[in-house]
């Protein structure tokens, strides 16, 4: 100590301070050691006793929970919130906490204004932990948002104190009991997202009895029990070594009940549905391929309207054949934009390719399958067909008792009179019926349905058309009997009247089309035609310098010849031989030139009229074949010039 004094006593610090820096250098270092030491024990206690599970939305067990704690009494209460109105989850189901906001004195199925009036939820703000007391444990509860801006990314943090993760499982499976319990009553619709290459949730959708589904004796029972088969198979085709896949095609007419089937029996046998449209998009084989193979073991693929998967039309009449026909300029440049490139082959691998899911089961609906490929709907592909026609007298029947309930005998004959000193009791609340439908006898039911049946002519009219018609009828059962008579008489004159329409359509537009082919010849023709006489007037013009060259030529041959005149007999002979060869060739040349510009009234007096002349002189025929008209000598003087 003595040395270190003697050490920093030049530096002007003095013993008292330099005790007081150490003091403090020494309490710092423990204070720091001490924090660091808890730090570490507190994270060696979360490590070895803090059990955190985390769950995101994009998976099951998030709605499970958010479901499970929306029953918490604590997560209504919790110190800080959210205040919204919108209270239904994205598989379709309430959420309503302990906390809501509600109106006691009016009822919650009152509309306003065509629609229902809106409760106000509260629920526990994000990023925020909230505690819950389950099963003697404390559950510290986070809610976050991955991606802020937009409504999906949610997870949720579970932490708890615990040894092993049994209390995580426990809630997990009774959030899953719960949620099922109030879901078995919905059909959970999810859409190809081909953006993203995925699934996407589309809505929940409540579940259709198969009561309601009215088809041929025999139909549908044999397709639930079909179905139910296949599900519970799955050991019996591995052991054969088949793939774990069943198919089913529904063909008739439109609006028979297929798609209706379809949804009742994943109501039934308590599967979501996966819808797939060929013609979306954005797909492709690639696309396709992964969709397929990320569909879930147990599940309905729905593939609609399969004959017009790979065709741009809007009509399904029987006249196109659902084949793509010769596109046009901007048909073609629609199409190239439209991305979608899916192929017929790709569509058979993915159906039962070496990627394509097992233990689904595939549906497909159409209205024509004479347009299907035989590839396509082969067994192995579609292994179970099932035509739907139009309505027959037994379906009538059945569907008219659906839409209008019967009252029970043993209900009928028990009701007494009403003591009259009861009725001016006051009655519960009760919420009041928007449909006020009669309640007739099993009896007169069934006879008002035998009626209607007979009404209804034998597979003229859709099942859909007789849905239609009892909606627009449903409070009354006897009227809609009494007027089903007018009602068919409208409809056949409708169908009348849309195909009378149709056909005047048809015929206006092969008019139309007619006169737009024979427009178009026309044009055709006349610029053809156009484009020929230019050419002609080309070759005569080309012909007529050509001329002019050749008429050059020979008057220079002409002057020459002149010149040479005192020549032998001999060479006279012979310039005389070859002038005549020369002159006939220019008089042939000179004869079709004037004929084409006799032909030719548009030149005008802007060109010179060359005429060939024949005379008995060599010399003066050679040159008379050289020069204009209007300096061609009489013959008298040609012939003295030859004597002289």
């Amino acid at each position: 100590m003595d040395s270190l004094k003697s050490f920093l006593s030049p530096l002007g610090m003095s013993t008292g301070a330099i005790q007081d820096t150490l003091k403090l250098v020494v309490i710092g270092g423990t204070v720091e050691t001490a924090r660091r030491a808890s730090v570490s024990a507190w994270n060696g206690f979360v490590d070895s006793f803090f059990l955190t599970a985390h769950f995101s939305q994009d998976d099951y067990p998030y709605d499970w929970l958010m479901h499970w704690l929306a029953k918490q009494p604590s997560w209504g209460r919790s110190r800080e919130f959210e205040i919204t109105t919108r209270s239904v989850n994205r598989n379709g189901i309430t959420q309503s906490t302990t906390g809501d906001l509600e109106e006691e004195e009016e009822e919650n199925d009152t509309l306003v204004h065509g629609r229902r009036k809106r409760k106000v939820a509260f629920m526990p703000s994000l990023d925020t932990t909230h505690t819950i007391y389950y099963r003697g444990h404390w559950l510290r509860i986070t809610r976050t948002k991955r991606y802020p801006d937009y409504h999906h990314g949610c997870s949720l943090k579970i932490s708890v104190v615990a040894r092993n993760n049994d209390i995580l499982k426990k809630l997990v499976l009774e959030a899953k009991r719960e949620y099922e319990k109030d879901a078995e009553h919905r059909v959970h619709i999810f859409m190809a997202d081909t953006t993203y290459v995925g699934w996407r949730w589309n809505g929940a959708r409540q579940k259709r009895p198969m009561s309601s589904i009215v088809l041929q004796p025999g139909v549908k029972d044999m397709l639930l029990a079909d179905c139910k088969d296949f599900l519970c198979s799955e050991q019996w085709y591995a052991e054969r070594g088949i793939p774990f896949r069943r198919g089913y095609l529904l063909h008739g007419v439109p609006g028979s009940g297929k798609t209706s089937l379809i949804h009742s029996l994943a109501g039934e046998l308590g599967l979501d549905i996966y819808v797939v449209s060929l013609s979306s998009k954005g797909m492709s084989d690639n696309t396709l391929t992964t969709l397929m193979g990320n569909v879930p073991s147990r599940c309905i693929l729905l593939l609609e309207d399969l004959d017009a998967a790979f065709t741009r039309s809007v009509s399904r009449d029987e006249k196109s054949t659902g084949t793509p026909t010769a596109a046009t300029s901007k048909e073609a440049a629609a199409e190239s934009t439209d991305g979608s490139t899916l192929s017929l082959s790709g569509l058979l691998n993915s159906l039962d390719g070496v990627a394509a899911a097992e233990g689904r089961l595939l549906f497909a609906t159409t209205n024509h399958i004479e347009r299907l490929d035989p590839a396509l709907s082969r067994p192995g592909r579609m292994d179970v067909w099932v035509n739907f026609t139009h309505a027959t007298k037994w379906q009538a029947e059945g569907i008219f008792k659906c839409f209008f309930p019967f009252k029970p005998a043993a209900e009928a004959a028990s009701e007494t009179p009403k003591d009259p000193s009861q009725q001016n009791l006051p009655l519960p609340k009760r919420k009041s019926k928007t449909h006020a439908i009669p309640l007739l006898t099993e009896e007169e039911i069934s006879q008002l349905a035998k009626r209607f049946a007979d009404a209804i002519p034998e597979d003229e009219l859709s099942v859909a058309g007789l849905q239609g018609y009892l909606l627009k009828n449903k409070t009354r059962p006897r009227e809609c009997v009494e007027e089903v008579g007018e009602w068919i008489i409208q409809e056949r004159e409708t169908r009348e009247k849309l195909k009378k329409e149709k056909a005047e359509r048809e015929a206006k537009e092969k008019k139309e089309a007619e006169e737009k082919a024979k427009k178009e010849k026309e044009e055709k023709e006349a610029k053809e035609k156009e484009e020929k006489e230019a050419k002609e007037k080309l070759e005569r013009k080309e012909r007529s310098a050509k001329a002019k060259k050749l008429r050059a030529e020979a008057t220079a041959k002409t002057a020459t010849t002149s010149g040479e005149a005192p020549a032998s007999e001999t060479t006279s002979s012979a310039s005389s031989s070859e002038s005549e060869t020369t002159t006939g060739v220019d008089a042939d040349t000179e004869e079709s030139v004037t004929s084409e510009e006799e032909n030719d009234k548009a030149t005008g007096e802007g060109k010179e009229k060359w005429v060939a002349v024949k005379n008995t002189s060599t010399t003066t025929a050679a040159a008379v074949a050289t020069i204009p008209a209007a300096t061609i000598p009489t013959p008298a003087t040609s012939t003295t010039e030859a004597a002289s």
